[in-house]
């Protein structure tokens, strides 16, 4: 009786293991409104040591395109179009479903990919707002109103809503600084300076990141850069104080 059951059992078990060796995979299924991208050949690059290497490619017919393969680890990756950036993506279990519309690029399917693209979503709100104060601010001297009078309120408003956007990333980043989203995020933010630095942000960051964040191979070698370049500041300015007195 036992022997029987192990030998209906066996093929359960070997069907189990290959259904769950089967869904490690990542899907890619994406759709392009774009019509010049019809033909034309995407990639998924990955960062590695300075250089972006494919991971996977596939074509846009009518529209549509599709890769796969096994995620055996979470990735984050950027779908490319020849050299340009097109989009981050996080490779992970699951199906992602993309879509490339003009002014409009989402990815969402996946846990993390989900969350990534909420937090562009919002991101892209408050940014947007702050904008139009902006534009609310030169309406309003077009129209007459005194700029003294506008411009301290509005400014105050616009600080408010900077703060906001400022601590919303902040703990975007101290949410996930133990998965691929943390590390990634800081970098994006990150890349809009004209060169690495130390400032009151990236520091407020650091405070409460864990080492593991700290030892990732991206953050740490922009944390050594933005060092140096303290450094480098530190020294001039020194050095145009030490001319100034001698003057």
């Amino acid at each position: 009786m036992n022997q029987i059951r192990i030998h209906t059992l066996l093929p359960l078990l070997l069907l189990a293991a290959l259904c769950t060796s089967c869904s490690r995979n990542y899907r890619v299924e994406g759709n392009s409104s774009i019509i010049s991208l019809d033909g034309k050949v995407l990639y998924l690059k990955m960062l590695q040591d300075g250089e972006w290497v494919p991971v996977d490619s596939g074509e846009v017919i009518h529209g549509c395109f599709r890769m796969k393969g096994p995620a055996d680890s979470v990735r984050m990756v950027t779908l490319y179009m020849n050299n340009e950036a097109l989009m981050p993506l996080v490779l992970e279990s699951g199906k992602v479903k993309v879509s490339i519309a003009p002014g409009s690029l989402v990815a969402q399917g996946t846990p993390l990919n989900d969350k990534l693209y909420e937090f562009i979503r919002r991101r892209n709100e408050m940014e947007q707002s702050v904008e139009e104060l902006q534009r609310k601010e030169a309406r309003m001297v077009l129209d007459g109103a005194n700029i003294d009078d506008i411009h301290a309120d509005l400014e105050k408003q616009m600080q408010d809503k900077l703060t906001e956007m400022d601590t919303y990333i902040k703990q975007f980043i101290a949410d996930n600084y133990e998965n691929v989203l943390g590390p990634s995020v800081f970098m994006m933010i990150c890349s809009a300076m004209p060169y690495p630095l130390m400032t009151e942000q990236v520091e407020d960051i650091m405070r409460t990141a864990p080492q593991s964040f700290k030892e990732n191979p991206l953050v740490k070698d922009f944390l050594d850069k933005a060092k140096e370049n303290m450094k480098l500041i530190e020294e001039n300015k020194r050095l145009q104080e030490s001319m100034a007195v001698r003057n």
